[in-house]
């Protein structure tokens, strides 16, 4: 018993090893602890830049044909998935231009549509990564062109887009219908899509402000379309009592409601309204026509039924004693205009303002993005610099460019078509025309017009606005957003745990040895 009482109380006494071990730890407490924090530090910004690492990317593709009157393209969109809500975030991926006219020039051959299609949408199968084939949705939507064929013979425009739709089917898309869009859906979808990809639905929430007011949000842009066989125009009026219920749509997006004025004039898409002037103007003649929207010099034939195959000439239809007719340029710039603005009927209005033949418009407010054939005629004529220039300036140099001689022209740019290159001076004519006396652009409001061709990589139509309606990307309340990115989060997150975790160790330390800071002076 007392042997082992003995042993018991020696094993409470310190060895000279422990004892030398408590000494160090004490005299070096702070270097461990230091040491410590900076394995935490180092195990803390590892897990930090980890969790950072991006993820593989997941991105969804979206296929849309634009079929217009005189052309069909086909435009591939790219966004990634886990971002489909916000805005901005769908880009253009790449534009495929089909060889031939509309596909309403197809109507008297349908067997040739197949082939019509065939190299945009083998261009779509390369791009598109085969493993998403058959989750990418494809939209072809007809616009002017297949609108008017449908007013001549509804049979055979449902049998032309049964044919496309059938055609379109077998690739291995996703393929979600091929219609006629309206109008007033094409100047929607223009007008979405000029504001999606400005960035003007939403705003980025501040700190403070995770949700902005509605009244801090963007001016939106109107938008000015051009097309072949009708034009549109649409904006946000600064009244939002629109006249015309017709002309009116609502939206609710991101939040924010939206009342919109919007009108599709058919029949005034540049070819067609040359249609409808060559239509007027041939009645006064004799089978020879001097006309002086082309340069002089230019002649060319045309045939009368031709002339008078389209709905939008029907008005003008006359019984003729000559089965052709001949056009003789003459250049002359201010006569030309005088011919284009008898096309534009403004003797009646039964509204408290109007545009020309009788069709409500508001006053014009804000900026506008005019695009598609305003964009690809003013850039010819060199008129899309930063500055827009004044409609003087810009008369001058129409009237100079009309005079220039046929030849000449022809040989300065041998490398434009030739249809395109003779319908420079009326497409010209017609768009000044329709901006100042059509929809009552003035000489202030004229700096508000930005022509537009392209948005960073995106083209500016109706396509994308047409997809993210359809794909439901554009949500109407404004999604919750965290106001720091992931990065920032986590660099905060390290830092304030760095501090806390030296916060507590200091003062757990003091708590217990609270004369260690002032021993050595005493």
């Amino acid at each position: 018993m007392m042997f082992s009482q003995q042993r018991f109380l020696s094993t409470d006494l310190p060895r000279p090893e422990e004892s030398e071990l408590k000494n160090f730890c004490s005299r070096n407490i702070l270097i461990i602890l230091g040491f410590s924090c900076i394995i935490a530090v180092i195990a803390l910004i590892a897990v930090g830049l980890t969790q950072n690492k991006p993820l593989p990317e997941n991105v969804k593709y979206g296929i849309v044909l634009d079929a217009g009157s005189s052309h069909t393209s086909l435009y591939i969109y790219k966004w990634p998935a886990e971002k489909e809500n916000d805005t901005g975030v769908v880009h253009q991926v790449t534009e495929c231009k089909l060889k031939g006219p509309g596909i309403s020039g197809y109507a008297q051959k349908l067997s040739e549509i197949d082939t019509y299609l065939t190299a945009c949408m083998v261009r779509a199968t390369q791009v598109v990564p085969k493993s998403r084939h058959q989750e990418t949705p494809v939209y072809l939507g007809a616009t002017a062109g297949m609108r008017l064929l449908r007013i001549e013979n509804e049979q055979l425009a449902d049998k032309v887009l049964a044919v496309v739709a059938r055609s379109l089917s077998n690739y291995h898309f996703d393929f979600q219908g091929a219609r006629i869009i309206t109008g007033q859906e094409e100047g929607a979808y223009g007008w979405i899509t000029i504001n999606y990809l400005l960035g003007k639905f939403t705003q980025k929430p501040s700190w403070l402000n995770l949700r902005p007011n509605e009244d801090t949000a963007l001016e939106t842009y109107g938008a000015l379309d051009l097309g072949g066989a009708s034009t549109q125009i649409t904006f946000v009026p600064q009244d939002s009592s629109i006249e015309s219920p017709s002309n009116a749509l609502h939206f609710r997006l991101y939040g924010r409601d939206y009342i919109v004025y919007t009108h599709s004039f058919l029949c005034y898409g540049k070819d067609q309204a040359l249609r409808q002037k060559l239509a007027k103007d041939i009645q006064d003649t004799n089978g020879t026509l001097r006309d002086p929207c082309f340069h002089p010099g230019y002649e060319t034939v045309m045939n009368i039924s031709d002339l008078y195959s389209s709905p939008c000439t029907k008005k003008y239809e006359r019984t003729l004693p000559f089965d052709q007719f001949q056009i003789q340029g003459t250049g002359d710039y201010q006569q030309c205009q005088k011919s284009i603005l008898q096309l534009f009927n403004s003797s009646y209005c039964p509204y408290s303002h109007c545009s020309f033949n009788g069709i409500f418009l508001p006053s014009l407010h804000g900026d506008f993005g005019a695009f598609s054939a305003y964009y690809y005629v003013m850039e010819f004529l060199n008129f899309t610099s930063e500055e827009t220039p004044s409609p003087e300036k810009m008369t001058d140099t129409m009237e100079k460019f009309c005079s220039q001689p046929w030849e000449e022209l022809k040989t300065y740019f041998g490398d434009v078509k030739e249809k395109y290159l003779s319908e420079y001076c009326f497409s010209g004519t017609y768009i000044l025309s329709l901006l100042l006396n059509g929809y009552g652009f003035t000489a202030d409001s004229w700096k508000n017009i930005h022509f537009m061709g392209k948005i960073q990589s995106s083209n500016v139509g109706w396509t994308l606005g047409y997809m993210l309606n359809l794909t439901n990307m554009i949500p109407a309340e404004q999604p919750l957003s965290a106001p720091l990115t992931h990065s920032t989060y986590v660099f905060l997150m390290v830092l304030f745990s760095l501090i806390l975790v030296a916060v507590v160790i200091i003062g757990v330390f003091i708590f217990h040895k609270p004369s260690y800071f002032w021993k050595d002076t005493v």
